[in-house]
């Protein structure tokens, strides 16, 4: 069984800051981790690997620093890694992004065929959720979204079986083999390096693929070229200038819902003529 797992290397978005001239991200000085959602994806390959045996890639695209993540990957267990680089890849989006990608685990393939591909659910600095479901559609996957739980897995008969969260409740789903799923946070808990594996990713030369070596020969399908999106603008929201305000401090629980009730009376008459509150 051979298992890729995408991740990507994000800022930290504790530490984000907008520019207040130009209204763009600064990334200077803001330290870079793994996607938090695709930690949960890394160990929910490395359970699946635990139980089945088989290999575990992990693949991420992004500027050469973005390593560090790989290293990550290989110290919580991870057999091989890639870090899809190349200037070519620079300003991609979701579209360009999945097509770079996609063709790289297609190229991966050649040599030890994909039965699965994880991602995190979505990533936190995009939150767009749609370069997985990209991915399973370029390479004709079965797709297999916020995934809570794997129940079992039938390598001889090509089957998965999976809880899917949804609005209503809980989906339990079962496909065919090759699938993509994307996993949701708090499916798992990463486990702790080991001190072999730390050792390991500290030795590894990190194998870094540009558009060549991943079988990329259409260029205007990836990085600004092929990206449609187009960002006009990012801004730090105005904090509001009506402040909170304390209802029912001395009150009981009927005296507070009558307080509230006059506030909200007060200030949208309208509604409260539709509720019945008062007298049109």
């Amino acid at each position: 069984m051979h298992i890729v797992v995408c991740i990507k290397q994000v800022p930290d978005s504790a530490q984000i800051r907008v520019h207040p001239v130009t209204n763009t991200i600064m990334r200077q000085g803001v330290p870079a981790i793994i996607n938090p959602f695709d930690v949960f994806a890394i160990e929910e390959a490395l359970r699946l690997k635990d139980r089945f045996g088989g290999r575990v890639t992990v693949l991420t695209m992004g500027p050469p620093q973005a390593e560090d993540a790989l290293r990550k990957a290989i110290a919580y267990g991870a057999d091989d890694v890639i870090l899809l680089t190349d200037r070519a890849f620079a300003g991609a989006d979701t579209l360009a992004t999945s097509f770079a990608l996609a063709q790289t685990i297609r190229k991966i393939g050649e040599e030890h065929p994909v039965d699965l591909v994880f991602t995190g659910k979505q990533t936190i600095d995009g939150d767009t959720a749609q370069v997985g479901p990209g991915i399973a559609k370029r390479l004709g996957l079965q797709l297999l979204t916020y995934v809570s739980a794997i129940d079992t897995l039938d390598l001889q008969g090509r089957t998965i079986t999976v809880q899917r969260r949804s609005e209503g409740g809980v989906q339990v789903i079962q496909t065919r083999l090759p699938a993509l799923i994307t996993m949701l946070e708090g499916s798992n808990q990463i486990r702790f390096a080991s001190m072999d594996d730390m050792f390991r990713s500290a030795r590894l030369t990190v194998p870094q693929w540009n558009k060549d070596r991943a079988g990329i020969e259409d260029v205007s399908k990836i990085g600004l070229k092929g990206s449609p999106t187009v960002v006009s603008k990012i801004f730090t929201p105005k904090p509001r200038a009506v402040k909170a305000q304390m209802i029912g401090a001395d009150l009981d629980a009927s005296g507070t819902a009558n307080a509230i009730l006059d506030i909200l009376s007060s200030q949208h008459p309208r509604l409260a003529q539709e509720l019945g509150l008062i007298a049109p």
